[in-house]
């Protein structure tokens, strides 16, 4: 399948070198959608400086636009050119191209899509939760992006590689393995240990070592032991992480998410790297000792007063932090894994801290080859009140109660447009949870990732408007068709033919599903992709509501309209799936 945009750009291209030489053939044509026609290339606008220079004369962008349609070829590709206004050349496609089109997607089974031919190792870093801490809401956004751009760089072909930074190493793990030697291992090592009692007791061992002088010393004793890899703390360490996963693993399954236990390099990983990493900024003349810290100063950074701002490699008192960790990180990226492009999916709020990283890589030459270290911006999630959203006692949302609370208001919504519920309770159960976590996952992705957004129930769990229930509600819809005609969507073959305003406007759209999901890829937003889907589900509306499939004029048209339906379910529900969001049979 060729996305038309492209397809233009290219022919476009030609004609800009046919009628000004080659140095033009690199022109931007500017193709954009048009109230006019299907798409509109506003180039003409853009060369007239250009070319007055090279011709010594004014150039009239009306006349560029007349030399470039005049070499333009588009037979068979386009049914109708007009020039319109200054210089905006409008272009109509023709039917039987976008017919055509659309029938090489049906064909295929990527849907037109192609794979990489050079694949790239990208690394996804994403979710991040804390050892011994319970998830809360502000690890939902990261988590969700996080898999869906590595869903889509996968399905795009590159060499994806999920990375799950967990916080596993610290200080916080001295008091914590203290505490469970106080209350005994076993309790904790129990299969059906709940993360509500984790939560319960991160917070018993931080009051304890707040309010017992003994307590905090054995902490502290005990944290040169874990950092010195004695074996018996190391056992007890093994025991927070393993409780830790299995309550990691349980939550991602509820949402679809593809992160497993061998996708964990958490902290503790990159421990033993650390002090290299600052030998060899020490002898590469990049680090320098400020204050008694082993410190960088990246050019470029400053404070509020105008003074340097230093990445600390090394504190006084000889410990390593956070930004330690990350240029150790970077720095494994590059030297061994050897990775063309590492997605850092984490809060907005870390913007700084990954800008001065990034910097201090770039010094220290560990960004080779091309190498790209993005930090894809993660906005906060808000209450209805339009501050970050917190429970009414003032605390930090747990995703799993948010997670529940979605499914529990997502069953009373279907139990009210659906009051004669013929399903079975396992069945509806399981509807219900598909749309209400597919409505919180929506909801998140289908705003632009470093944006903040307003958690709101009623309106993610609405089936009307751009929502999660309402593109789950378009696929059941076209499946219920072939149910109804007693057809499968694989026998569905066309041949595609479009003679309605609605059949051209679906098959338009959906030659534009490569273009969504390489154009999610490559800025890591997939809301691009979401804003794509929805798109197409209000055009199958329209399509549904003008075009009668089963009862068609003909068995030709009808054969035709199953085609149709047949590559838009398809597209939905590849679509849906690459932003993890479940489609449900029946709703």
């Amino acid at each position: 399948m060729s996305d038309p945009q492209l397809v233009l750009a290219d022919r476009v291209r030609a004609a800009l070198a046919a009628a000004f030489g080659p140095s033009f053939a690199d022109t931007d044509p500017v193709i954009r959608p048009s109230q006019f026609a299907d798409l509109q290339a506003n180039v003409a606008m853009s060369l007239v400086k250009p070319l007055t220079q090279e011709r010594g004369e004014k150039q009239n962008p009306r006349g560029i636009a007349e030399e470039i349609v005049a070499r333009l070829d588009v037979d068979g590709l386009v049914s109708k050119v007009e020039i319109s206004g200054p210089g905006f050349i409008n272009l109509t496609l023709a039917d039987g191209w976008i017919a055509g089109q659309a029938q090489a997607a049906l064909d295929d089974d990527r849907l037109g899509v192609p794979k990489a031919e050079h694949p790239e190792k990208v690394i996804v870093e994403y979710s991040s939760p804390n050892v011994a801490k319970e998830m809360h809401v502000g690890h939902l956004r990261t988590t969700i992006v996080g898999d869906a751009i590595a869903r889509i760089a996968g399905f795009l072909g590159e060499n994806v590689v999920r990375d799950n930074h967990v916080g596993d190493w610290g200080t916080p793990f001295g008091m914590l393995i203290e505490h469970l030697l106080d209350i005994g291992v076993a309790a904790a090592e129990r299969d059906d240990s709940s993360v509500s009692d984790l939560t319960a007791f991160y917070q018993a061992a931080r009051q304890k070592f707040d309010s017992d002088p003994e307590f905090a010393e054995r902490s502290r004793t005990r944290v040169v032991r874990l950092q010195a890899h004695d074996p018996d703390t190391m056992r007890l360490w093994q025991v927070l992480v393993d409780v830790s996963k299995r309550y990691f693993n349980h939550v991602y399954t509820r949402l679809g998410v593809t992160l497993t236990d061998d996708d964990i390099k958490g902290e503790s990983f990159y421990n033993d790297l650390l002090n290299p990493t600052a030998q060899e900024l020490t002898d590469k003349g990049i680090a320098e000792i400020s204050d008694g810290a082993l410190v960088v100063f990246p050019p470029g950074f400053k404070g509020r007063e105008g003074d340097p701002l230093p990445v600390i490699v090394r504190k006084r008192d000889g410990g390593y932090n956070y930004s330690t960790t990350d240029l150790a990180t970077i720095r494994y990226r590059s030297d061994t894994e050897h990775a063309d492009r590492v997605i850092y999916v984490v809060g907005a709020p870390q913007s700084l801290h990954f800008q001065m990283a990034f910097a201090v890589a770039r010094m220290a030459d560990w960004v080779k080859g091309g190498m790209r270290l993005e930090h894809a911006e993660i906005g906060n999630v808000l209450g209805t009140d339009g501050k970050i959203l917190r429970t009414r006692a003032g605390g930090t949302v747990k995703l799993a109660e948010l997670l529940d609370e979605a499914v529990e208001r997502a069953g009373a919504e279907y139990d009210k447009l659906n009051p004669d519920d013929s399903f079975d309770a396992a069945t509806r159960d399981a509807i219900v949870e598909a749309v209400g976590i597919g409505a919180v996952k929506y909801a998140d992705l289908s705003v632009a990732r470093d944006s903040e957004y307003i958690f709101d129930f009623d309106r993610m769990i609405s089936f009307k408007g751009n929502t999660g229930p309402y593109l789950q509600y378009a696929v059941v819809r076209i499946r219920s068709i072939f149910r109804k005609g007693g057809i499968s969507p694989d026998d569905a073959h066309g041949p595609i033919t479009l003679k309605e305003p609605a059949e051209r406007d679906l098959a338009l759209h959906l030659l534009g599903f490569g273009a969504a999901v390489k154009g999610a890829y490559e800025t890591a937003e997939p809301h691009r992709l979401a804003t794509y889907l929805f798109e197409l589900a209000s055009s199958y509306t329209a399509f549904f509501e003008t075009c009668p499939v089963l009862k068609a004029p003909d068995e030709p048209t009808k054969q035709s309209r199953l085609a149709l339906c047949a590559l838009t379910l398809r597209t939905l529900v590849t679509g849906l799936d690459l932003l993890g969001v479940p489609t449900p049979e029946r709703m």
